[in-house]
């Protein structure tokens, strides 16, 4: 005869661990909870694509097909080495537009890029590239750095288009680097730098007329480039972007400055800055800031 003790055990038992399964999926859910993240958006865009790299202005993740990345542009912004921080509402959307643009008419007069297509509000295809780590700047007027260095004033035209080069390196500030610099630590050869000046002052030469068509003056610009490999054979491409984070564009007639300078300056109106660059570029979005509200997760 079965005790009413012994009967009464594996019920208890049962319901001892019942409990101890509601206990542990609560404790983990809760755990959940607590950790999550402040943009949960992200961590969603995380799960779905492996994240290759994140910059100021700029995240690139994996792309859908081998040797793509998708681009994906931020409102976030960051001026001197990043001692100065903030968010213009819809940067992102504007820079994705405009830089879209741009590259697609310099691609058009034969110089290689790595943009492929826009494929939505913030998101673009490009081709993944080996980045070189140099930035050429093409400077037509007198402005930021190079006015402060030689006590110029801004604003005034320098005798001919001057290219500069820089080690990208946030760590050590961008420092400014010659040719010696560049062959000497193999960040690329002559025939690398031939070919990256005349790309540089071919696309300065192109952009300054095309914003000079819309009111604008093309006051500098950095570039950056990349290396594409075809079977054996290397190509050195235009990478990154263009945009008023990587320009400087003032108004024609009046000097008021359209770029990221109005951020750096403290100036003001700086949503409004980028807005006007695009609309005079007819790349406005035409729903208008409620296009600029948060981004897009790709299908």
């Amino acid at each position: 005869m079965v005790s009413r003790a012994a009967a009464v055990q594996p019920a208890s038992l049962a319901l001892l661990e019942v409990s101890w399964s509601c206990y542990r999926t609560i404790r983990s859910r809760w755990r959940a909870w607590v950790r999550r993240p402040a943009n949960p958006w992200k961590v969603e865009t995380d799960m779905r694509r492996r994240r290759i790299y994140e910059g100021k202005g700029k995240v690139l993740y994996e792309g859908p097909e081998p040797g793509t990345l998708v681009q994906y542009f931020k409102d976030d912004a960051g001026s001197f080495q990043n001692e100065k921080q903030g968010v213009i509402t819809g940067k992102g959307v504007l820079n994705n537009r405009i830089s879209e643009y741009l590259m697609t008419r310099i691609g058009e007069i034969g110089i290689p890029t790595h943009f492929m297509r826009r494929l939505n509000m913030r998101e673009q295809l490009v081709r993944e590239v080996e980045i070189i780590p140099i930035s050429l700047i093409v400077r037509n007027f007198a402005a930021g750095s190079l006015a402060e260095r030689f006590g110029l004033q801004e604003g005034i035209p320098l005798p001919r288009s001057i290219v500069e080069f820089c080690l990208k390196s946030d760590e050590l500030r961008d420092p400014l680097v010659t040719e010696e610099h560049i062959t000497a630590f193999g960040w690329a050869t002559i025939q690398d730098l031939d070919e990256l000046v005349q790309m540089s002052l071919r696309i300065n030469d192109f952009l300054s007329g095309l914003f000079y068509g819309t009111g604008v003056k093309l006051v500098d610009l950095k570039l950056e480039f990349g290396r594409i490999w075809d079977d054996d054979e290397m190509r050195i491409v235009l990478a990154d972007e263009i945009s008023p984070d990587s320009c400087r564009l003032w108004d024609l007639k009046t000097n008021e400055k359209l770029d990221k300078d109005r951020f750096r300056r403290g100036l003001g109106k700086v949503e409004e800055g980028y807005q006007e660059i695009a609309r005079r570029l007819g790349v406005l979005p035409e729903a208008g800031p409620i296009d600029m509200k948060g981004p897009e997760v790709m299908q």
